[in-house]
């Protein structure tokens, strides 16, 4: 018979074993060489640079890098992930901080497979599982367009994340599940403006990296793609049949809420989605009208309109019979002092006049939370540029009229059932504004 302690032995030799064939492995998979830095930036053509400022607006480049506006791709904008925070780099030809000193080649790798200049694999907040699939073409007239920017000195600032993910190895493990280099392939049976809006949206614009849900380990769930996630704290509704837009769209009408964040019968930009639409709105309106295309397709599969949207007017006052009638009462009343004035009259040319509420998305949401921080921060135009705006309200209502007024609009604006999270997501939004 094996004595005791000679088994509890064989098992950490074992245990020893796998962990060196693993951090083996690890190594294998996640090792890439640094490539030469080149002497000095390359001349470009104008027009392959003038057609990558183009494709940058697609990609929604200086969303994610640039911090200070007076300081564009400059990188270190903090970009909060379920992980920690990651923080975007300088992507000016700046030759010590930016780069200024990558080759075509470095940068195609850095869009292709997530590697750095310096061989180390970059966190996947950058969205080079979509820009893996780009066009040859597009890639070279990208460099050019950002090796043609004012070099600016911008240092990378250090990432903070939770522990065990600030070990880059993993992020190997990662891409062997979520990478896919397959080369992007047309649909043959769909017309050529589908299919160019879904080139844009499956690689530059990345649409499905905040309107899919993700995986517990970050990655796409791929099989639901387009049914809603979120991007900085709101939800980012569903593109599909799970839409939950109560009248439905027309290709025309999200072509022009692509490039003005707003349209007939729908509610404005919030959020995120203002800058998306700040750099949609400067890119070639071919392009975009092709991405609504190609979108609209997905949209137009939503059930028919909610009925609560098609009747216009004010909204009611609770019913006596309310099961929740002192919190319909509240928000009732919360919505009669902050929101009536502009809301019951409906849009129109004047600044004071606004979205009927019936028909806000944010309201027939699956997730509150959008609702919330609209209550709470309002929608002003990004940089003080002309354009709708709603204030907000978060220093003159407390937490309690804050959850009563998105009950009362869910309620008797949407005609849907209680959101079961909506306590949760109030005091989560008020905890995480005061962090600093």
């Amino acid at each position: 018979m094996e004595r005791p302690g000679r088994a509890r032995r064989y098992r950490w030799w074992l245990a020893l074993a796998a962990l060196a064939l693993l951090a083996l492995a690890a190594f294998f998979l996640m090792w890439r060489p640094a490539l030469p830095a080149q002497a000095a930036p390359a001349r470009f053509d104008a027009q392959v640079a003038a057609r990558g400022a183009q494709l940058s607006k697609l990609g929604m480049c200086a969303s994610c890098h640039t911090a200070d506006p007076a300081r564009p791709f400059a990188g270190g904008l903090a970009m909060a992930t379920p992980f920690g925070t990651v923080f975007s780099t300088n992507i000016t030809p700046h030759a010590g901080t930016g780069i200024g000193g990558w080759s075509l080649a470095a940068f195609e790798r850095a869009m292709r497979q997530g590697v750095s200049r310096d061989g180390r694999l970059l966190y996947p907040a950058f969205p080079y599982t979509h820009y893996t699939k780009l066009a040859q073409d597009d890639m070279r007239a990208l460099y050019a367009y950002f090796l043609t920017r004012p070099a600016l000195d911008a240092p990378a600032r250090e990432n903070r994340m939770r522990f065990p993910f600030g070990f880059r190895p993993l992020l190997a493990f990662w891409n062997l599940l979520y990478l896919d280099e397959s080369p992007w392939q047309p649909d043959p049976g769909q017309p050529a403006a589908w299919n160019r809006g879904a080139y844009i949206a499956n690689t530059l614009a990345h649409c499905s990296a905040c309107h899919t849900p993700r995986t517990a380990l970050g990655g796409p769930d791929i099989e639901r793609q387009f049914d809603g996630g979120e991007a900085d704290d709101w939800y980012a509704p569903a593109l599909n049949a799970r839409s939950p837009t109560p009248l439905p769209w027309t290709q025309a009408h999200l072509a022009q809420y692509l490039r003005t964040g707003i349209a007939p019968g729908h509610a404005i930009a919030g959020g995120p989605m203002q800058d998306v639409v700040v750099q949609l709105g400067q890119a070639d309106q071919n392009d975009v009208a092709a991405l609504a295309t190609y979108i609209h397709g997905f949209l137009k599969q939503a059930p028919a309109s909610a009925p609560a949207a098609r009747t216009p007017g004010p909204l009611p006052a609770p019913r006596d019979d309310d099961p929740d009638l002192a919190r319909m009462r509240l928000g009732y009343e919360t919505y009669a002092m902050a929101c009536a004035s502009c809301h019951d009259a409906g849009r129109g040319p004047s600044s004071g006049a606004a979205l009927q509420l019936q028909q806000a998305v944010a309201l027939y949401d699956p997730d509150p939370r959008s609702l919330v921080h609209i209550i709470r921060e309002g929608i002003v135009p990004l940089d003080d540029a002309p354009g709708r705006w709603m204030p907000g309200f978060g220093t003159e209502l407390d937490e309690a009229r804050i959850t009563a007024l998105a009950a009362y609009l869910r309620r008797y604006g949407a005609g849907a059932e209680p959101w079961p999270g909506l306590e949760k997501s109030v005091e989560d939004a008020v905890k995480n504004k005061r962090k600093p």
